[in-house]
């Protein structure tokens, strides 16, 4: 069946397609019943092979120009116009407005209405040339121009509609790769504060190894395993990225029991970690709860990374609408010049996408100070 493909036309409208068989079907008929009653052989085998030539032709008309093909358009007219001389008269009609109306999907209304100009003319024309009267022209001109308004409007209105729903094809294919490029974006987020953070410590702890391995061997060795776990931990970590963007850290545990874990996975990095909680703890949204885990998340590792700092303090206060988390250290702060990092900038637009705010810069008293200030979005 695939060789055959090509006869089945998806663009090709619908009541074209019962106009073209409707008169079809007609003039077949006709020309049964003049074969039965004994007209001019002659006359009824043109008129046959005329028919049969505007079927073949049909099957083989494309409605779209990506389909190619578009010499069948033109001879699929001529032959419509020859009915006419072969025996059709009048009821060939039908079948030339269909021929023109497909003139316009190819090419365009312009064209169509050009060719309906000058088919009008030859359908004024012809009756005289082949023995009626110049009234038959006339009439036969007339109903020409009358069905050639309808067939161009009812043209101009499908092509309408195939544009725009192109374009919202178009449209469609845009939010795909817009949602494709934000499930990106986000993913890149979880992959800095969450492989970062791990393999930040994992680095400094193994210095630390190196450091100790003299002088310190059981220090060193511990310093060693406490790498080894936190690479168990990464991998699983971003393992489980496909499934959910959840931070592994964060899986039974919630709010600041999450938190404080993260502020303790620092301890031997050599920076001093506190953490604390102000005000009456209540159970936060999920997304609510991640975005607090990557601020401070973000907060220590900067300070670990960039800050040289010896303290870390990070404190969650809860108020009446919303929720705060204030990360600050006593490093040497951040050059005036410098722009955010990714991590800052992305975590700044999940701060705005929950209608809250993220805001980092330097301490009056040294230092540099990350707040969060999120809705409460209060889990039901």
């Amino acid at each position: 069946m695939a060789r055959f493909d090509w006869l089945r036309d998806a663009d090709r409208p619908f009541l074209f397609n019962l106009v073209f068989w409707t008169v079809t079907a007609l003039l077949a008929t006709g020309l049964a019943q003049a074969a039965v009653i004994g007209a001019a052989p002659l006359q009824c085998a043109l008129f046959g092979a005329n028919l049969v030539l505007v079927v073949a032709l049909w099957l083989a008309l494309p409605w779209s120009r990506a389909r190619g093909r578009l010499w069948v358009g033109p001879l699929f007219l001529v032959a419509t116009l020859m009915m006419g001389v072969t025996g059709a008269a009048v009821y060939h009609m039908p079948l030339i407005l269909v021929a023109v109306a497909n003139l316009a999907f190819l090419h365009g209304i312009r064209v169509a209405t050009a060719t309906l100009s000058c088919v009008t003319v030859i359908c004024a024309v012809m009756p005289p040339l082949l023995g009626s009267t110049i009234a038959d022209g006339i009439v036969q001109a007339t109903a020409m121009a009358v069905f050639s308004a309808f067939v161009l409007g009812m043209a101009a209105s499908t092509l309408e509609a195939r544009r725009r729903r192109e374009e919202a094809q178009g449209l469609l294919e845009r939010i795909r790769e817009l949602a494709v490029a934000e499930e990106r974006a986000r993913m890149a987020a979880e992959m800095h504060g969450s492989v970062g953070h791990h393999l930040t410590v994992i680095k400094m702890g193994l210095e630390n190894a190196e450091r100790f391995r003299g002088r310190r061997p059981d220090a060193a060795w511990a310093e060693v395993r406490q790498a080894k776990e936190l690479t168990v931990e990464a991998l699983a970590d971003a393992r489980r990225w496909v499934r959910a963007l959840r931070p592994l850290a964060l899986d039974g545990r919630v709010g600041s029991a999450a938190l404080e874990r993260l502020a303790a996975s620092f301890d031997g990095t050599g920076i001093t970690v506190s953490f604390e909680v102000r005000g009456e703890e209540r159970h936060l949204k999920a997304d609510t709860e991640l975005v607090l885990y990557r601020v401070l998340q973000e907060g220590l590792t900067n300070a670990l990374r960039h800050a040289k700092a010896e303290h870390v303090h990070g404190t969650l206060t809860f108020g009446d609408d919303q929720v705060a988390l204030v990360v600050r250290d006593d490093g040497t702060g951040r050059d005036d010049r410098a722009r955010g990092g990714f991590g800052l900038t992305s975590l700044a637009d999940r701060a705005r996408a929950l209608g809250g705010t993220l805001a980092g810069g330097n301490r009056p008293g040294g230092g540099f100070e990350l707040r969060a200030e999120l809705p409460l979005g209060v889990r039901a």
